[in-house]
């Protein structure tokens, strides 16, 4: 529940570069869009929000804010039903409205409205406005920078079960941010994060368990966090599956596999797997070239913000020392 705020640092797969430690928060929403609920749910909805029920009220206002298609006068309408639901004590409404605050969405930015309305969802036990006021005292937004602060908050929100917030606390844990720098903790972490689905923490273990940080380095492993991670669309994954694949690392050597995730991950962005297809492809007979083709042709793919686990927001990334 979070906007994207990436850390990245470059780490080498042998042969290809891939992010290691990507720190973001980011705003997860519903994506269904009106005509997917169709016009029946969605007056059904409407017509308990004017009733006055709270939950009702704040639905409506996610189903608004969320979908992509919506024009500005939607943000207006989903900002009287929010603050309608805040005003009933609602921790997600609170949690909603500090995000279009932070980041001006219908509203100016007000980084301090924002920490208001972060600070009163938390009061009420938001685990991802704990870890977005995190995010403001890491970046000093509305708020004096404060890196043990920040390390406290996403602490808090990632014992609160927060998958985003776990992922941050293990990046803290990595770099030695406002800590002592233990690798052990960030695996703990990137794994409490990986396995309630976040695609960046599958990825991040993946590379852990491949060159062995913190841990014994564990191919099997490796291959399937990065796996998991390139089926959720996180185009760096599917360049190191590919690659794990095309050496047999973990899993079975297969070209055809390896062709294929290359084809995904250069569909979905990343530039690194244009060679290392074009490499794969000289390895395979005419008869495997097809089948691969065929498997390409056959692919839709989904390409993801590095949170993944349906992560909405804006992406920033910026190179750690």
């Amino acid at each position: 529940m979070h906007t994207s705020r990436l850390f990245a640092r470059q780490v080498r797969f042998p042969a290809l570069v891939v992010l290691l430690v990507l720190v973001f928060d980011s705003f997860y929403a519903v994506r269904a869009a009106r005509g997917q609920d169709g016009p029946s749910s969605f007056a059904n909805l409407e017509a308990r929000a004017l009733a006055g029920d709270n939950s009702a009220q704040y639905q409506l206002a996610k189903f608004l804010v969320s979908d992509p298609r919506v024009d500005s006068p939607d943000f207006a309408i989903a900002l009287r039903w929010l603050r309608s639901a805040a005003a009933h004590q609602s921790a997600a409404a609170e949690f909603i409205l500090g995000y279009l605050c932070e980041h001006g969405r219908g509203v100016p930015t007000d980084y301090a409205q924002a920490m208001e309305n972060y600070r009163a969802a938390a009061k009420l036990g938001n685990a991802g406005a704990e870890n977005n006021i995190g995010g403001m005292y890491q970046y000093g937004r509305g708020v004096t920078k404060d890196m043990n602060a920040s390390f406290d908050w996403y602490k808090t929100a990632a014992e609160h079960g927060s998958p985003v917030g776990q992922y941050n606390l293990a990046t803290f844990y990595y770099h030695g941010h406002a800590t002592n720098r233990d690798l052990g903790l960030a695996v703990k972490w990137f794994r409490a994060s990986a396995e309630q689905g976040l695609a960046a923490a599958e990825a991040n273990l993946a590379l852990i368990y491949y060159t062995g940080e913190g841990v014994p380095v564990d191919y099997t492993e490796a291959a399937h966090w990065a796996k998991l991670a390139a089926e959720q669309g996180l185009a760096h994954a599917a360049t190191n599956y590919g690659y794990m694949c095309e050496h047999g690392k973990g899993v079975p050597l297969d070209y055809v596999s390896a062709y294929f995730w290359y084809s995904r991950a250069m569909a979905e962005g990343d530039k690194t797997a244009v060679k290392l297809r074009k490499a794969v492809a000289q390895l395979l007979t005419p008869q495997q070239m097809e089948r691969a083709n065929t498997l390409v042709a056959a692919d839709v793919p989904h390409p993801q913000n590095p949170t993944g686990a349906g992560g909405d927001g804006d992406v920033s990334l910026i190179q750690e020392p």
